[in-house]
């Protein structure tokens, strides 16, 4: 084959076909022409290829076949405005529309807590059933405190959030149960208030606010969060609404993983404290105001940019051309 032959004889449907490329808009004739001449110069190209290989028409051909392909398949969006719109929207919108669940699970958390602290601090037989006056005092003067510097801070850093990150996955895996949430609520609760207890009892109620707070603030709120976003879950299940209770699971199911992913971050960043701000020798104070800046940044985040997503008609699921299509419901 004459390569410059074989381009002389097509050149006018390749010229036709970038001048089609070049226009913005197109009339139903001119796209349907449009498919006719790329299907063209794909064999054009391919024929090129096999018989010459001449450089210059296969560069000029691929150049052509591929601004064509592109202008028919539609552009892909780099991955970065992925995790923007991730970062400014999704997630943000997923927070917001959750903020009642999360509320709750704190609310039953703090309750729960509170209530086991005051039950330890006030009945002797209870604070006595908790372990031998050895074993408590070097707990409360030793153990609790030592934990958080006995390893060094990057390490620990990973383990805290390793064991958070664990909590809140099963919060999330299974939340649609309507079960488990509540289950690894009530433990969290009991846990801290047992701490809490011990600490007031022997006079360290100080020490313990200011070793918990700075990472707690931050820490506990993800795990209100996951916890929220699991019972809605499950909620959704219970009662869907207008739509089939399968589209409310799918929905509710990719917004839930919306929340898991973007709590990897928060969860990490709480670690940091942890590992970092929560052993240092900030005065306590100090090591306070960070954690509760970590939270306010947090909320901030949350309530700013998840308001005006949700008010833009974002839920946190995928974007709507990503979703399967549904059969339109009443209500």
């Amino acid at each position: 084959m004459d390569a410059e032959a074989f381009a002389a004889v097509h050149s006018d449907e390749w010229d036709e076909l970038e001048a089609l490329l070049r226009r913005k808009h197109l009339t139903g004739d001119q796209a349907d022409r449009l498919v006719l001449l790329y299907q063209r110069a794909a064999t054009h190209l391919s024929q090129v290829r096999s018989a010459t290989g001449d450089p210059v028409v296969v560069a000029h051909l691929s150049r052509l076949v591929a601004r064509a392909r592109t202008r028919l398949a539609g552009a892909k969006e780099p991955a970065w405005r992925d995790l923007v719109r991730f970062v400014v929207v999704s997630f943000p919108a997923a927070l917001w529309r959750i903020r009642w669940w999360t509320a709750g699970a704190a609310a039953f958390t703090l309750v729960l807590g509170a209530a086991t602290a005051l039950w330890i601090v006030r009945d002797p037989a209870v604070l006595a059933s908790l372990g031998t006056p050895e074993d408590l005092r070097q707990y409360v003067e030793s153990d609790f405190e030592g934990y958080y510097s006995a390893d060094p801070a990057a390490a620990f850093s990973a383990r805290v959030w390793t064991n958070n990150a664990w909590i809140a996955a099963q919060c999330v895996a299974f939340g649609v149960s309507g079960v488990w949430v509540p289950f690894v609520l009530f433990q969290n609760a009991v846990g801290i208030g047992q701490a809490a207890g011990l600490m007031i009892s022997y006079g360290e109620g100080p020490l313990f606010f200011g070793l918990i707070l700075p990472h707690g603030l931050l820490e506990l709120t993800s795990v209100f969060v996951a916890a929220g976003a699991g019972q809605k879950l499950f909620w959704a299940w219970v009662a869907p609404g207008p739509r089939p209770r399968s589209r409310a699971l799918a929905e509710e199911g990719r917004a839930l993983v919306t929340v898991a992913l973007g709590l990897v971050v928060v969860l990490a960043l709480s670690g940091v404290v942890e590992g970092f701000v929560t052993p240092s020798g900030l005065s306590t104070w100090l090591r306070i105001t960070i954690g509760a800046l970590a939270l306010g940044a947090f909320l901030a985040y949350g309530g700013v940019l998840g308001r005006r997503a949700v008010r833009a008609g974002e839920t946190g699921d995928v974007r709507e051309e990503q979703r399967e299509d549904v059969q339109p419901v009443a209500g």
